[in-house]
């Protein structure tokens, strides 16, 4: 396995939860890592990512909710979600993208990137 999620799980409207992305092999040379994430009968949605750099990116339904991070050594990226909402529902694949030419961004991480399994987060109203 490259990335493995955890952290997802159940949590009522205005809650948080912490999802983490175990990194390794290949993935360690991630230029560009972040968060995607789909709902049942919904397209994939780009959440979050970060550049090597530490820039932080957004989609802009979470900008002020979500805060994206990584470790020192890329072995870990975490997705902290506050104010949670039922519209967050989704299952969260964390995603890594190589060096391709292309920028680091949240749209090319959600077509471009390689994704883990999920991890499930449900938010109740």
């Amino acid at each position: 396995e490259q990335l493995v999620e955890s952290g997802g799980g159940s949590v009522q409207a205005g809650g948080s939860l912490t999802l983490s992305c175990l990194v390794s092999g290949y993935a360690h040379n991630s230029y560009c890592m972040g968060w995607t994430r789909q709902a049942p009968g919904k397209e994939r949605e780009g959440v979050a990512a970060i550049g090597r750099d530490e820039t932080e990116m957004y989609t802009d339904s979470v900008k002020g909710r979500f805060s994206i991070s990584k470790d020192d050594a890329k072995t870990i990226v975490a997705l902290q979600m506050n104010s949670l909402k039922p519209e967050d529902s989704a299952t969260y694949y964390c995603a890594a993208m190589g060096p391709n030419g292309l920028e680091c961004s949240v749209s090319n991480l959600r077509r471009f990137g390689a994704w883990g399994q999920g991890t499930l987060v449900t938010v109740s109203s």
